[in-house]
């Protein structure tokens, strides 16, 4: 196939690479002998070097043996950005075990179907979860619980006063080291290991739940080989990093593939300071982005807005940061353009999806930087688009069609879905779900989900055209647009709408903005007004909860 978008690669970027066949865990110890004494870990005042991150994590994946975890053994993470996360995640890896990526603002229901799904028999988790966890403990297959407190990482005095001030209160846990563990006993074990044999293009490294915002989740089985080759493919596009002297704001959480990846192996891979951010707020993000003189700041258009909008970001200087990638939502382009103004330095959106670990594409990030589109596709990343009904018919530039994908990071499968698998993987293609389309230099625009578009008299309006219409409105904070069954048209188009704050609009306003800018099948029918709208932990529009919320609403009508 014809690789047009090579041609606006820009300078250092190369066309393909070499991939090293070990495990993830090694891109920990390489650095760890590179950068020894760099600043792995800053989390409120405590802090580790690469040499001591390797260590720690050694000493974790001894303490996991000794409770009975083994080669293939789900390990679930329930985690969120502190230190106990890379301490777990490269402890189990180098154990051999199945790292499962768990949301920790799951509730029991959520929690309890993603630990019977993946047969996970260990859970690692922190006080403040406890309540959640208690509840599913005996309807799942966990055996074994580690629970860790927040001050096992606080420097002594703010250890003491953290229980002090915690809200809410944790459940006492009852550890009897059994099947009951402090996370702080880990510190017992030894700084060597015996590390099992990992067939790294084959062994699963994470299962990375994914579908939770249009079904029942399912897991991408993401292997060794395909988390290191998206890790160096990222790597390579920034040309401008330098190795043991950048500094990460890590505020996307390591529990999502985006944060996993980015945050996590790519500052471990460079050798980054890596400044946590368990929960964010702008108020704190500008503070660190200061004080630590953060250079890449990987997060979502949410944030990036946040910051450019914050009543007091000219106290701050932000003149330090050098590359942000936008990734989970769209990027509007004020946004994009105020962040950049204010920080000097580049926000660029990029795509990527849970099945391929994540990232595919990115817009160069010194290079020409096309609006609205995702980019171009990584080293060694094939895309092309697709009919939607077959799905075989390769469509020319221009045309609307489904994004397919073809690269190293690109799962193994789905666990125990194989039916699921033979769908999603095709010939080698990852088949996205994304309706999207080409332009004559080779980069590509996401148009929407396929499941998400709105058919409105036989007329396709993709939600995402609209939404970005809708935030281009001055008093728009946020816009989230769904179909709604119509006896007449199939479909409308009904918008959510949260306003910035100290703004009042009416429907009518909104709906006369829309059709000074979309042909009229597109304008929306009916807009409510909220304060804040559904969205994942990353961003991405809940526009199932909206739905559903929307046929219960409904539904008596049509009973009637």
């Amino acid at each position: 196939m014809e690789r047009i978008w090579y041609s606006h690669y820009e300078k250092g970027v190369p066309r393909t690479l070499e991939y090293p066949k070990k495990p993830v865990w090694k891109i920990l110890e390489d650095t760890a002998k590179t950068f020894p004494k760099n600043t792995a870990i800053w989390f409120n005042g405590w802090t580790c070097t690469y040499e001591e991150l390797y260590t720690l994590s050694v000493k974790f994946a001894n303490f996991l043996r000794s409770i009975g975890v083994e080669k293939g053994d789900r390990v679930a993470l329930m985690l969120p950005n502190l230190p106990h996360y890379p301490i777990a995640y490269y402890g189990t890896l180098m154990n051999g075990g199945i790292v499962v990526q768990l949301n920790p603002l799951y509730t029991p229901r959520e929690l309890e179907e993603i630990l019977n799904d993946s047969g996970a028999k260990f859970l690692i988790t922190l006080d403040i979860f406890w309540g959640t966890v208690e509840q599913v403990m005996e309807r799942v297959p966990v055996k074994k619980f580690i629970v860790g407190k927040v001050p096992d990482f606080l420097p002594f005095i703010k250890g003491i006063l953290y229980p002090l001030v915690a809200k809410p209160k944790p459940k006492a846990v009852p550890f009897d080291g059994e099947m009951f563990f402090r996370f702080s006993d880990f510190n017992k074990f030894y700084e060597s290991f015996d590390f099992p044999e990992i067939d790294v293009e084959n062994d699963v490294a994470v299962l990375q739940y994914t579908g939770g915002t249009t079904g029942i989740p399912k897991a991408a089985m993401l292997t060794h080989f395909n988390l290191i080759a998206n890790t160096y493919q990222s790597v390579s596009w920034m040309t401008s990093l330098e190795p043991g002297k950048e500094v990460t704001l890590c505020v996307l959480p390591f529990f999502h593939s985006y944060g996993m990846t980015i945050a996590l192996n790519f500052s471990v891979k460079v050798g980054a300071k890596m400044v946590l951010m368990p929960k964010y707020h702008t108020d704190d993000a500008l503070r660190l982005i200061q004080k630590h003189r953060v250079t890449l700041f990987p997060g979502v258009p949410q944030i990036y807005a946040l910051i450019a909008n914050h009543p007091k970001v000219s106290r701050y200087d932000l003149r330090s940061i050098k590359v942000c990638i936008s990734g989970a939502a769209p990027l509007p382009l004020k946004v994009k353009e105020d962040f950049e103004r204010i920080t000097g330095g580049k926000l660029v959106e990029g795509y990527g999806l849970s099945e391929a670990s994540p990232v595919t594409h990115c817009n160069p990030i010194y290079g020409l930087n096309k609006p609205g589109s995702i980019g171009l596709p990584l080293p060694d990343t094939d895309a092309k688009i697709v009919d939607v009904e077959t799905g075989e018919k390769e469509l020319p530039v221009g045309e609307i069609g489904e994004l397919i994908i073809k690269g190293p990071q690109v799962m193994k499968g789905y666990w125990n879905r194989p039916d699921e698998t033979a769908l999603t993987l095709r010939n080698g293609w990852l088949y996205t779900g994304d309706i999207a389309y080409m332009d004559n230099d080779g980069y590509f625009y996401i148009v929407d989900r396929k499941k998400e578009m709105i058919i409105v008299g036989g007329f396709n309006v993709y939600p995402r055209e609209v939404e970005e219409v809708l935030m281009k409105h001055p008093k728009v904070k946020d816009a989230i647009v769904v179909g709604i069954e119509h006896p007449i048209k199939g479909e409308i188009v009904k918008a959510f709408v949260a306003l910035k704050e100290g703004m009042s609009a009416s429907a009518e306003e909104i709906i006369d903005y829309c059709k000074q800018h979309l042909a009229p099948y597109k304008v929306p029918s009916e807009v409510e007004f909220r304060a804040e709208l559904p969205r994942t932990v990353v961003g991405k529009a809940l526009r199932r909860v909206l739905k559903e919320e929307e046929e219960k609403r409904y539904k008596p009508y049509k009973e009637n």
